[in-house]
């Protein structure tokens, strides 16, 4: 039998022991939390690293294939600017492709001028007929389809280069009217030393030869691009002041290309022999 003293130790022994282990509990959870706090700030990080890379290569990518920005994104996205355009006229796109290029149609001696009804604007483009009949051609007909209409404009470049891309029904950037068109004009005398310049527009293309379709781009401010994409057209003074209205409204992502904060609908698109 234990004395009274044997079991006073005997106790605070225990209690003693009891203490150690809630501290030495107490500290492995701390070291499991501080583990797991160090492994979400890692992969915050990584992730943000990646984004980072992901969109220096898709932008790089992307002005190979697509006449995009060859940019450096920003850490964070720019507030979205004010819609300085109206809401898009009622109706809807049309669906309907076609296995080959139209038949020549358009007379090549001819002054053709297209102009983009848009929800931002009227935008003229006087057309290069001459030197890109094929081209020219093909706007013709598909204006004449109503392809254009309905569609929205679906990229802004803010940085390195300075377009608007539209005609793509689809609206992300990968749809066409089933054909192909040739490359054109590349000699064109305004394309020295690899830039485009302010009031060009021309076709986009997937970064091979004789790829283009019905998506093309507005040169809003001279562009550095290698003379690699059809200019077909030349935009009037009012068009550019349109351009100038939508640039001003930015792109959603903050970093230089995307799509723009501004309603860039194409109400209607005609095309017009003068």
């Amino acid at each position: 039998m234990v004395s009274q003293e044997q079991r006073r130790r005997q106790l605070a022994r225990e209690k003693f022991l009891r203490q150690q282990q809630r501290r030495t509990s107490a500290r492995r959870k701390a070291r499991m939390r501080n583990s797991v706090i160090a492994s979400v700030l890692g992969v915050v990080v990584i992730g943000s690293v990646a984004l980072y890379t992901t969109g220096v290569l898709k932008n790089d990518d992307d002005k190979k294939t697509n006449a995009s920005a060859d940019v450096t994104p920003s850490a964070t996205p720019s507030s979205k600017a004010p819609d300085p355009c109206e809401k898009p006229a009622a109706g809807s796109i049309k669906k309907e492709t076609w296995k080959k290029e139209p038949a020549m149609s358009i007379d090549t001696s001819a002054k053709y001028t297209m102009k983009l009804a848009t929800t931002c604007g009227d935008i003229g483009i006087a057309l290069k007929t001459s030197a890109a009949p094929h081209t020219v051609n093909s706007f013709d007909f598909l204006a004449g389809k109503g392809f254009f209409d309905h569609t929205k404009c679906h990229r802004l470049t803010t940085n390195g280069i300075y377009v608007l891309q539209c005609g793509d029904p689809t609206g992300l950037g990968s749809g066409g009217p089933g054909y192909t068109i040739p490359d054109e004009n590349l000699k064109d005398a305004s394309l020295k030393g690899n830039k485009y310049p302010a009031g060009t527009v021309a076709m986009a293309n997937t970064g091979q030869k004789h790829t283009g379709g019905s998506q093309f781009f507005l040169v809003y401010k001279d562009s550095p691009l290698p003379p690699s994409y059809t200019p077909f057209g030349t935009i009037d003074a009012a068009g550019m002041k349109v351009l100038t209205k939508i640039a001003a409204a930015g792109e959603n992502t903050g970093a230089g290309d995307g799509a723009p904060n501004a309603t860039v609908v194409i109400n209607k698109a005609t095309v017009t022999k003068s």
